[in-house]
């Protein structure tokens, strides 16, 4: 009896990768800075980038492009690239000791018999999302790895001057030019913009334009988001943390600004719905993701680009997979 106590005293605590995320981001909007924000100067680093695979070439998605975007390595080594340790001993790469890794991860579903389902002769299944968990490393932690080379024009073009341009004719979306307000009207389907004057750049112009476009994209007969919400509500609130992370997605592959002036009520509605829901931003990341993804697509040159999930990335990284619970 007593050695069965002994042994169950020290049982390992089962890490809540939820809590963990959470309690980062909630530290970094306490701290007054959105961990998806990009903080560098694009003069001396070459324009900011979105993290890849150093491997595949594949993007980050989802929350990984926030917890990535959170390391130091993303804007000051001017290196968006990461890779699990197997992937870079495969490669004959070395990962210099002490280094510390950066956790990412991924949902997979595992199916398996629902056994409270009615006993009818059929057989049912159901799906339990598993969350995946693994370590990467930046390229500036490995030893061996080629030299980052940003890509060119050629290489991205829709990192050229016009691509938001050509992102916004593509959507159809219907524009109103007036006023001193940037905002999406969902009664008429409209973007509203101030005159090209009353911005400082054309950049800053671009990625306010791409803001609203964030918003457009929840309309019903789009990706269908619930903007019932009215100004202040936490419905409001969660719509403008969606928006907010999209637009940055979005600029960021860009090339343009994401330091787009926000409410400081939303912050703390932020705050307050992180603190009391620790799922809130993996749903917010990923409604962003599938939000800038719906709107990179209206450049043709991104949309042939696309890649596919962190799960490809993941599969020889040998990393535990821990239930969504």
């Amino acid at each position: 009896m007593s050695n069965f106590k002994k042994q169950k005293a020290h049982a390992p605590t089962r890490r809540d990768h939820y809590q963990e995320v959470t309690d980062r981001i909630v530290a970094a909007l306490e701290a007054g800075t959105p961990p998806w924000r990009r903080p560098w100067d694009p003069e001396k680093s070459g324009g900011p980038l979105s993290p890849i695979n150093a491997v595949t070439g594949r993007r980050y998605h989802g929350i990984n492009v926030l917890l990535l975007g959170m390391t130091q390595f993303s804007f000051a080594s001017g290196d968006p690239r990461f890779c699990s340790y197997k992937q870079a001993k495969d490669r004959g790469w070395q990962v210099r000791a002490g280094e510390k890794g950066t956790t990412v991860y991924f949902y997979k579903s595992l199916r398996v018999e629902d056994r409270d389902a009615p006993a009818d002769g059929e057989e049912h299944m159901r799906n339990i999302p598993l969350l995946r968990s693994f370590t990467v490393f930046n390229g500036s932690q490995i030893d061996g790895i080629p030299a980052f080379t940003p890509p060119t024009i050629e290489e991205a073009p829709w990192r050229r001057f016009d691509a938001a341009d050509i992102i916004m004719r593509n959507s159809g979306a219907v524009i109103r030019i007036g006023g001193d307000r940037a905002f999406y009207r969902p009664a008429t389907d409209t973007i509203h913009l101030p005159p090209k004057n009353a911005f400082r750049s054309p950049e800053g112009l671009a990625s306010v334009a791409i803001h609203e476009l964030a918003h457009w994209s929840a309309a019903p007969s789009r990706l269908n988001r619930d903007l019932t919400g009215e100004f202040g509500s936490a419905k409001y609130a969660l719509e403008e943390l969606i928006a907010d992370i999209t637009s940055c997605l979005v600029n960021t592959e860009l090339g343009l600004p994401t330091d787009i002036e926000n409410h400081a009520s939303y912050v703390a509605r932020w705050l307050e719905r992180l603190k009391t829901d620790k799922r809130e931003i993996f749903r917010a990341a990923a409604a962003a993701q599938k939000a800038a993804d719906y709107c990179l697509a209206f450049h043709p040159d991104f949309a042939e680009s696309q890649s596919d999930s962190d799960e490809q990335d993941a599969a020889d990284s040998d990393a535990p997979l821990v239930e969504a619970a």
